[in-house]
This record gives structure tokens, C-alpha cells and sequence, in this order.
């Protein structure tokens, strides 16, 4: 095979998948989710594991797993419930979208995970890769698989210098992932291997060629070219927020949490009552720009105190500045809660009973933290 052809022979393409099977059944990975051809776990390991690592995710999937061993009972569980075994995951829109799909698939299918592609597809939160994965790995479909490892190793296989993200480059990607599964069984453990070989040996950088099982047949390792194939990505843009939460006590001591709104960040958690004070922060005048805010969207007026906390951290391309306030509700005011916002008075340990966002959380602990 020449070292710029995309192009690979039925014989070849035979000799990839072979030898890609045989250094799998060696070397792949023992992970719960192998050991089952079940759909719903595949499913739920699946969702698992976007945006998050295989060994962070293997404790919160057997947890999972013994909390919701079905799709009937997930279904049947608050998204509270669902909420706090997904807690340390984060994007916890998957978890949303897992609990509403478990519904559908009970209202649709009669608590049966669907085995026709389309109907999987059309179920929240899974996409072409997931739908075909789930399929794949549960019934041996012959669907094709284009994720982060195999996107990767596919590029170098088929020396695509181009945007991997490209509109051309992704019909080549998916393409050839399509042609490399065998035309009868097998397709299973065909997809298992080459994204395990994505995975742990065609590696970003420093991709380990010297004892990767594919290396007589990849056109990149020939030309050297690992190192620009596939193309690099263009470095994340972060904007800069700055925001303040506000620590507000009732008389018996509890705290204010607020529901985040289906329009906000981490939608259906919990949270510190939280405003944008973006050229604010540090001014004089924060402190009465943070009681309009409170007044205008719950509807109590508030009396701001001292400053406690600073904390960072960052969420999708957003790096957040958190600066946390006291706070008391005035006393001998009318007015009442706005009723759109969904509140609760929290004791002195919240955490078993409401789904924090990760912040709300770590503001919470240094709250109730030694000292």
C-alpha cells in the first residue's frame, strides 16, 4: 500500500481486522461493560464515558447499575434520585436525558431497550457514534463506530492530513469505518478492538507505533507524520466570568438552595442563589448591583454582608471566578418568593438529599468544613 493512498484493498482490510481482533483478545482491557452484551448497561456506560475517563467511570457505573439495575426502575426513580448517583460525573444534562430516555423507552417500547437503529437514535441524548456503539456491542450489529480513539486512528490509517472535523473528512471517517467491518459476524468485537487500539496504543502524542499491532499496514507511521496526522485542534476559547453566590440563613440556621432553571447551567440541580457580577467584582457598588439582583429575580429584598469564599473553576468554555457573599432575608417586608423559582431551606448536611452543582458543592463543604 502506498504511504499517501487512502485507499485499502478487501485484502487488506481483512488483515486489519485480523490482526487488530488478535492483539485485543490479548491485551484489551477487562471493563465491566465488556463483560455484558445487555443494551441498557452498554447504554448507560456508554453515556458514562463521554467528556470522562474509563477509570473514573467504572465506580460510578456499578453504582449506577446496583441503584438502577433496569430500565423500568430508572424510569420509575425522581431525577433527584438519578441526580445524586450522577453527582462527580458532571454535564449532567446526560443524566437528564438518560432518566427521559429510560421513560421513553418504557412508555414506547414496553421497558424494552429498541434493537432497530433508527428507533435508538431517536431516543434522548444518543447520537449516531452511541446508537451505533450500543447496537454493536449488545447484538453485533454492523454499524459503524467514529469516536475520539477511533477518529483519531482512522486518520492516521488513512494519512488524512485534513480537519478531521471537516464535513469531507468526517463522510471519509465514517466510510472507512464501515468498510473495515467484516460482511458477517463480528463487527462486536471488531469496533472493541480498533477503539481499544485507539485508546491505549495510536495515542494523541507519542503514539506508542513501535509495538502497535496495525504498524506494517499504517501509511502515517511510513511517512513519520504521526505527529500532524490528524491535524491538530485548535485551542479552546475560555471567556472569563465573574460571579457571586450568596449565603443565605434562616433563624433555625438553614441554608437557601435554589433549583437551577432548565435554561441555566446544570438545569434541575441545586445551588446557592447565584448572580452574574461580571466589572462588578470588587467595586463598591456590588453589593447593592447583588441585592437587585436577589430582589428582581426572587423577589425578597435582601441585606448583603460580608465577603466569605473565592473559588475557580471552569464549565464547558466558561472560566468562572466565585465569590461568595453573606447574606439575610429583611425582616417586616410583605413581599413574597417569586413562585417560578423552586427553593428549599437546607440543613446542616444537604448533600443525601439534594443533587448540588459542583461548585454549590464545594462551597458547601468549605462552608461546613473543620473550623
Amino acid at each position: 500500500m502506498s504511504t499517501e493512498t487512502t485507499t485499502w484493498s478487501t485484502a487488506e482490510l481483512r488483515k486489519l481486522r485480523s490482526k487488530a481482533v488478535a492483539w485485543y483478545v490479548q491485551h484489551g482491557r477487562e471493563l465491566p461493560w465488556r463483560a455484558t452484551s445487555d443494551p441498557y448497561a452498554i447504554w448507560v456506560s456508554e453515556i458514562m464515558l463521554q467528556q470522562t475517563q474509563v477509570a473514573t467511570v467504572i465506580p460510578f457505573f456499578l453504582r449506577f447499575l446496583a441503584r438502577f439495575p433496569s430500565v423500568a426502575i430508572l424510569a420509575n426513580s425522581t431525577l433527584d434520585e438519578v441526580y445524586q448517583h450522577w453527582a462527580g460525573l458532571g454535564y449532567y444534562r446526560r443524566a437528564r436525558q438518560l432518566h427521559q430516555a429510560a421513560n421513553a423507552i418504557v412508555q414506547e417500547h414496553d421497558g424494552l431497550f429498541p434493537k432497530d437503529f433508527s428507533k435508538v437514535l431517536a431516543l434522548p441524548g444518543i447520537g449516531r457514534y452511541t446508537a451505533g456503539a450500543i447496537l454493536s456491542f449488545s447484538s453485533d450489529q454492523r454499524l459503524p463506530i467514529v469516536e475520539a480513539n477511533t477518529q483519531r486512528l482512522y486518520a492516521r490509517l488513512l494519512h488524512l492530513s485534513a480537519e478531521t472535523t471537516s464535513k469531507e473528512s468526517q463522510v471519509q471517517l465514517w466510510s472507512f469505518a464501515e468498510q473495515v467491518l467484516p460482511k458477517q459476524s463480528g463487527s462486536g468485537q471488531t469496533n472493541q478492538a480498533l477503539m481499544e487500539i485507539g485508546s491505549q496504543i495510536c495515542l494523541p502524542k507519542n503514539p506508542l507505533c513501535a509495538i502497535c499491532p496495525l504498524q506494517s499496514l499504517c501509511p502515517t507511521f511510513s511517512s513519520g507524520r504521526h505527529a500532524t496526522i490528524p491535524a491538530p485542534k485548535k485551542p479552546k476559547e475560555f471567556t472569563d466570568l465573574e460571579e457571586a453566590a450568596l449565603v443565605i440563613r434562616d433563624r433555625r440556621g438553614r441554608i437557601l438552595m435554589r433549583r437551577c432553571a432548565a435554561d441555566e447551567r446544570w438545569a434541575g440541580l441545586w445551588d446557592f442563589p447565584r448572580f452574574d457580577i461580571t466589572g462588578y467584582s470588587g467595586c463598591s457598588s456590588v453589593r447593592k448591583r447583588l441585592a437587585e439582583l436577589f430582589q428582581e429575580r426572587f423577589g425578597r429584598p435582601v441585606l448583603i454582608g460580608k465577603e466569605l469564599h473565592t473559588l475557580k473553576h471552569a464549565v464547558t468554555r466558561y472560566r468562572i471566578t466565585l465569590n461568595s457573599f453573606e447574606a439575610q432575608i429583611e425582616d417586616g417586608h410583605r413581599t413574597q418568593w417569586n413562585s417560578a423559582i423552586e427553593i428549599e431551606w437546607a440543613d446542616q448536611d444537604p448533600l443525601a438529599e439534594l443533587a448540588l452543582s459542583s461548585s454549590g458543592k464545594k462551597l458547601w463543604m468549605w462552608l461546613n468544613g473543620p473550623g
